[in-house]
This record gives structure tokens, sequence and C-alpha cells, in this order.
């Protein structure tokens, strides 16, 4: 019996777990000697690929001064600059960095800091949130109560975690229908106008829910959806866990929907994978409800890794070679080969195929139709990892046209020997 527990894996019948003896690039190298492309990118993370020499020298340089020391009553460069970078590249009016050590404490933050802000203006009422069905937030308890209560992997844990307000996943798609988006809207619409005096926010994974079945749907929905947030007193948080350094095609989420939330979290690609580390900003008028001579309105949340310098050095890094090196144009490229040859690829188990930014999905009819399509992808050097009913490439931005070709005839080739 293995000492390791794997995550979202029954362990009784656990299948083999690959051994990866090092990695570089966009490569894994198995200790049977196999070397294979990492087509998910370590779960989204891994966005300049593995052994980056540049972000190596950086978290070298950091430990040679301090590997970690706590924020509570101390204070260093690296988290300082990382801060005033946030707060330079993502929209305007996010003007305020609280750190963390993972996305899943990142969104917890969220929830607590938009709760708090509503009992710290007097509205003690307004304590339950909103969020779309699909939803995937995390898997710690108070995210979890965020995350579809249904079809969810947490729906086990329904019946003992806060009870929040759910509204069907928009199905306009990300190019509109007018109609659809339409009815999706006036559906928001109504459930805040029900129930907006126990709000606190809307949480959202903008433009793409990414876990719960990677979901497109139009920034015109969020546009309207923050209008209307406003308009009731009601917070609107973008969980950008997933979607922001560039995954959706623009830096943010936010970038290419044109608004600023009031809160957002970011995780994953913010230490280009190198290190767990979360960062949950809001706008000056979260801050100042907090700001005051009574104690009691601070905000009581510490993780004891929060701001780590290392952590903050590889993300420094990260964000420079992101702008440095114009990898929003990569990722377009990227986008464009991921359209051409998906949409080439026909089954009668495909339900859709969808790609936004450096995302490329096929949705099929049955889960069942995915059987080992992990072990055929090994077998041809490439690793994929699908769940449930979804085979996806989230491949890192260095990749080449060639290797991201590979990835997307090894998809094909499934289907045509299926």
């Amino acid at each position: 019996m293995d000492s390791i527990w794997y995550p979202y894996t029954q362990m009784k019948d656990v299948e083999n777990q690959y051994e990866v003896s090092s990695a570089d690039g966009v490569y894994l190298a198995l200790n049977d000697g196999k070397k294979v492309i990492d087509a998910i990118s370590s779960w989204w993370c891994v966005i300049y690929g593995y052994k980056n020499r540049e972000i190596n020298q950086a978290i070298e340089k950091q430990l040679n001064s301090m590997a970690h020391v706590m924020l509570g009553g101390l204070t260093h460069e690296p988290v300082k600059k990382l801060a005033k970078k946030l707060v330079e590249i993502t929209p305007d009016g996010l003007n305020h960095v609280f750190f963390s050590d993972s996305g899943s404490t990142g969104v917890e933050v969220a929830l607590k800091m938009a709760i708090q802000y509503q009992r710290n203006l007097g509205r003690k009422k307004k304590y339950r949130f909103l969020a779309l069905k699909k939803a995937y937030h995390g898997d710690t308890c108070g995210v979890m109560s965020v995350g579809d209560p249904d079809d969810g992997m947490h729906s086990i844990f329904s019946g003992i975690l806060p009870k929040q307000l759910f509204i069907n996943s928009p199905k306009m798609g990300f190019v509109p229908n007018m109609v659809k988006m339409k009815e999706d809207l006036s559906d928001l619409e109504q459930i805040l106008k029900s129930n907006h005096q126990d709000l606190a926010a809307f949480i959202v994974e903008p433009l793409m829910q990414a876990a719960g079945g990677f979901n497109f749907y139009a920034p015109e929905y969020l546009k309207k959806a923050k209008e209307l947030c406003d308009q009731y007193h009601v917070l609107m948080i973008f969980d950008e866990v997933a979607t922001g350094f560039g995954r959706t095609g623009t830096m943010f989420a936010a970038d290419r929907v044109g608004i600023c939330p009031d809160i957002m979290v970011l995780g994953k690609g913010l230490t280009g994978g190198y290190i767990g580390h979360a960062a949950t900003l809001a706008t000056t008028k979260i801050f100042e409800s907090f700001y005051s001579d009574d104690k009691s309105k601070a905000f009581m949340h510490g993780p004891t890794f929060m701001g780590n310098p290392l952590a903050c050095a590889a993300a420094l890094k990260s964000i420079e070679i992101f702008r440095r090196d114009k990898y929003l144009e990569k990722i377009k490229k990227i986008e464009e080969l991921l359209k051409r040859e998906l949409f080439k690829i026909q089954s009668d188990k495909i339900e859709d195929i969808r790609v936004l930014g450096a995302t490329g999905v096929i949705e099929v009819k049955d889960k069942d139709c995915l059987d080992g399509v992990q072990e055929f992808a090994i077998s041809q050097g490439v690793w994929l990892r699908p769940f449930e009913k979804y085979l996806y490439t989230m491949p890192a931005y260095i990749i080449k046209e060639q290797e991201l070709a590979k990835i997307t005839q090894v998809m094909m080739d499934f289907f045509k020997e299926n």
C-alpha cells in the first residue's frame, strides 16, 4: 500500500503514477527513459515550461539573502516590489494586495474579505455568495461552498457547507448568442433583485469556467453583471487563478472584459509555476472599510508563507519575462494553431470542440469515450490527463509549433483509432 495519498484518486484501484525523473522546457523525463510533452503544464501553471534559467537564477539569488520571513510585524523588499508590480499590471483600481500560499487560500481570503467588507459597513445580513453552476474555485471548505453544488467534485459535502445561491452557468458562448445572453442576464438580474439583501458578492471565473467543464462565455455578460452588482451593492469577485497571466488570450480575463472587479484572485502562473503563491487584490473602496481606529475592523487572516521571498522573486521575474518577451503574441499563435488543428477532428463521440487563448478542449458525449486516452498519449510521447468528459490541452507558452502540433495530432489519432 502506497504511503503517498494522491489527489482526486481512489487509492484502492489507483492506476500507475508515472514517475518523473527530471523536467526541462515542455518535456517530462520519466524514469523508464521515455520523454513526453507536458500538454497541460502541470495543472496549467508552468507557463514558461520547466527549468527556466532566469527564474532559477532569481530564486537562487533570493535564497542567498533569505528563504522566508513572516509578514507579521516584518516586511521585506521582494514582497513590496511584487505588490507594487501587481497593482501596476492589473486593472486600474485594484490598489491593495493580500498575499497567501495557494489559489484556494486566495479565494478563501476573497470570500472573507467580501463578508467583512459588508459587515464593516453595517450590512450584517449580507454574508452569502452568488456563484455560477459548473464553478470550481478550490478545495478548501469555504471555497467548496461556492463550487457547483450538484455536479461538482465536492457535492458529498453539500449538506454541511454554508448554503450559497447559484445561477445557471452562462449559455451564450464566448462569441455570444444574443438571445441566450439576454436570458442569462435576465436570470442574473432576477436573482440579484430578489436576494441582494443577503448577498455579499457574486464570484465568477471570468470568461472560462475551467475545472467545471471549460465553459467559455462572453465579456459582455460580465460587463452587464458588474453593473447589476453595483446597482444592488453586491461585490464582484474575479477568480483569475486559472485565467490570469495570459491563459484566455489577454494578460488577465478582466482586461478583455474591460472592467475592474472589486476583488481579484491570482495564482498558478503568478510564479511561473515554481512555488505555490497567490494574491488577492482589492479596490481602495474595499480596503478603506477595514482602515479604522476600530481594531475589530482589521482583516484577521495570515497564512504563514504569505509573501514568501522566494515566491515573490519568482513572480517578479515571471512578470518581467511575460511583458518583455511579448507573450501575448505567443499565446495568439498558440490559439491560432489550436483552432486550425483541433477543429479538423471529427468523431461521432465528440459533443463540441472549443478554443480560447492557450486552451483547447474536446468535449465528448460520454466520459467513457476517453477511456485509455492517457495511456495512448503516453505511448505517443505526450502527457494528457483528461477529466470527466473533457480532453484538453493547456500547454506552456514556450511550446514550439511542432510540439503543439504533436499534441493535437495525438488527440486526433486517438479519435481515429477509437
